[in-house]
């Protein structure tokens, strides 16, 4: 019998009939990882410059989407070497550290969105109560759970399975995967099939908690139209993912447990990767266009005109503004303001500027000598008018 130590690599077998396309496979699996870097990259690097976004919910997004970079690192290197690459091998600690970061990356990933739903619960359902709930604190417990219990979960199924003797090496996936290796035991491993189980419940406790918080947020968002318009921009792009992450996850464990080699290789080969493909392909791009607050950010952080955002001597130097009337009608409390020297803007969009505004226009800063912060939208290319100014 061959026991673990005499198992020096193992052998992948999913790649077998991609030899006579592999360079088609190889381009378009290296634009999808790079799709993923630029997509997740793109958010990650506007939440950390934007500081407007130093909040809960964008925070545990920017760990989102640093756990769909961690994941996809487990898979798509290794992957993209096999394409180019006549013998699929992988060493037996390879096999082992790639099985620790793509399945801690799943379960990280579960623990976030609960972070997530419990946070859009609080905000939705306890407004009154978000800041002295959600302080800065209960954030980094939230945070430091989400990434060290993931850890901890999968650690220890990888030290139940290092302890098994094996009598084979071929593994037929295009990864390493818990499961797999376990079948190549030639032991009984009861106790391996039992923490999978419980693996499990625990996940769904995950899951179910997540419902919880949205049975909760839905019955309060459906009394009012305020309340139910909040919850399509803040809540529905955490409910996409979430549907999105557990059919990747029905699709693994489908496949894990009780995949047949008489389905289709195409098939086998899509159900194994769908959990590290669709999701970090998609979460970025959920969030991000969903979110106006992520959106407008990303636009101001990737403009081509920097000038827009300017400090009040640039502004005085360089652009003139003058206060019109407002059109919003009697007790409005919105005022117009024209950019007069040849700031070229595109109309139809929105964007964030900070303006110092002379004492007569009625606006005032959160505090002593700090400037105001307003929101514009663009009626036309040199016109501006704000929409949310505090005249208090």
């Amino acid at each position: 019998m061959q026991n673990s130590s005499s198992v020096a690599v193992f052998t992948l077998h999913e790649l077998n009939e991609t030899a006579s396309h592999k360079y088609i496979f190889f381009a378009f699996t290296l634009l999808a990882y790079l799709l993923i870097w630029l997509f997740n990259l793109t958010l990650i690097i506007t939440i950390i410059i934007e500081k407007t976004l130093h909040e809960p919910m964008y925070i545990f997004l920017c760990n989102l989407c640093v756990n769909g970079l961690y994941g996809t690192a487990g898979l798509y290197p290794k992957l993209l070497a096999d394409f180019l690459s006549d013998s699929h091998v992988i060493s037996y600690s390879g096999c082992f550290l790639q099985i620790f970061v793509i399945y801690s990356s799943v379960a990280c990933e579960l623990t976030i969105l609960s972070s997530m739903a419990f946070d859009r619960y609080v905000a939705i359902c306890k407004p009154l109560q978000y800041h002295s709930i959600m302080t800065s604190l209960t954030m980094s417990k939230f945070l430091l759970i989400s990434w060290i219990l993931p850890f901890c979960e999968t650690t220890i199924p990888i030290f139940l399975t290092i302890r098994l003797p094996l009598c084979r090496s071929d593994i037929n996936k295009l990864y390493c995967d818990t499961w797999s290796v376990i079948k190549l035991s030639c032991v009984d491993t009861t106790i391996n099939t039992v923490y999978v189980y419980i693996a499990i419940l625990f996940n769904l406790f995950a899951m179910l908690f997540i419902i919880y918080s949205y049975i909760h947020i839905v019955r309060s968002c459906i009394k009012s139209s305020d309340e139910m318009s909040k919850f399509m921009q803040t809540c529905l792009p955490h409910l996409i993912s979430l549907i999105n992450f557990i059919i990747a996850i029905l699709f693994d464990v489908l496949y894990s447990r009780y995949g047949s080699m008489n389905m289709p290789q195409a098939l086998r080969n899509f159900l194994a990767v769908e959990i590290l493909v669709i999701p970090p392909l998609l979460n970025p791009l959920i969030y991000g266009l969903k979110l106006s607050q992520i959106h407008r950010r990303v636009m101001r952080v990737f403009s081509r005109k920097p000038e827009l955002v300017k400090s009040r001597r640039s502004w005085s130097s360089s652009v003139e503004l003058h206060q019109s009337h407002s059109r919003a009608g009697a007790g409005a409390a919105g005022a117009g303001l024209e950019l007069e020297q040849g700031v070229s803007i595109s109309s139809g969009a929105s964007l964030e500027l900070e303006l110092n505004l002379w004492s007569h226009s009625g606006a005032r800063a959160s505090k002593p000598g700090a400037l105001p912060t307003l929101v514009y939208s663009l009626e036309t290319p040199t016109r501006i008018t704000i929409l949310n100014h505090d005249p208090t």
